[in-house]
């Protein structure tokens, strides 16, 4: 089954686009066009967009405030006869019942450039400062730091935590060149072991190898080889009592979110 899929938005459309992606998880065998339309804030631009949407007839999804463009939107699907879903009705109408007050009509202002903001921009170049191992001397300095063998997604993970404003270090565990003493010293940052299965690392390693146009057969696929990485990572965060999560079937979100809720639960021992 085809579905166009018409998003609009005022401001990124990223909100829109994670309650899409979400629902459409839900449904198999769905192939999806999707028309993205963010930064809507005038009826011009809007009228331009629905010509669009009379030719490709789908589902509308949309987060405007400004009620003159919302109404517009409203009378003119209903005229095409196309379904329109406002997503964050039901919660901004919770809100204005218990709050007692009502919405700002503002769009994108959970994108306002306030502290919270310059503080995500600062987590994101701290931890790409902090990749790979790089700067051990100051990861006192974090909040999280990664640990795992080559492959095992520390540098996707601390990346995605950083923008959610973590400043997150990672390091490789290579039997060969054990990690600087510094890593066992440290009180600061929730230390946390990110481990998985042979298989899957060795299949991981062997595209990465390919991708790189080298050969597909070293040590570093090797199954004994692997095995032995695997367990002297798992050992060492073993000895040191570091929480360890196993990413061999977790999305980087579900690792990172799982993440997240050890490093709330350090914070908030209660």
């Amino acid at each position: 089954m085809q579905l166009h899929l018409h998003l609009l938005s005022d401001s990124t459309g990223e909100t829109l686009e994670n309650i899409a992606k979400a629902a459409l998880a839900q449904f198999d065998d769905v192939e999806t066009i999707r028309h993205f339309w963010p930064m809507v804030r005038s009826e011009t631009h809007l009228e331009r967009i629905l010509q669009e949407i009379a030719q490709k007839p789908g589902l509308v999804l949309f987060t405007l405030v400004n009620r003159d463009i919302r109404r517009m939107l409203e009378t003119r699907c209903m005229a095409l006869g196309l379904p329109l879903v406002a997503p964050l009705d039901a919660v901004n109408d919770a809100l204005t019942s218990l709050l007692g007050q009502e919405m700002k009509a503002r769009p994108g202002r959970q994108h306002a450039l306030d502290a919270a903001y310059f503080a995500r921009v600062d987590a994101i170049q701290w931890t790409i400062a902090h990749d790979d191992g790089v700067g051990w001397d100051d990861w006192e300095d974090a909040d999280i730091l990664l640990a795992g063998v080559s492959r095992s997604s520390k540098t996707p993970t601390s990346i995605y935590l950083a923008n959610r404003g973590y400043k997150t270090a990672n390091i490789p565990i290579v039997i060969e060149s054990p990690p600087p003493p510094a890593l066992f010293t440290l009180h600061r940052p929730l230390i946390v072991g990110l481990t998985t299965s042979a298989e899957r690392l060795i299949q991981v390693r062997r595209n990465r190898l390919l991708s790189l146009n080298q050969a597909p057969e070293t040590a570093y696929v090797d199954q004994d080889a692997v095995n032995r990485e695997v367990a002297y990572a798992r050992r060492m965060f073993a000895d040191n009592g570091w929480p360890v999560i196993d990413v061999t079937r977790r999305s980087i979100e579900e690792t990172a979110a799982a993440i997240v809720t050890l490093y709330q639960d350090r914070q908030n021992p209660s």
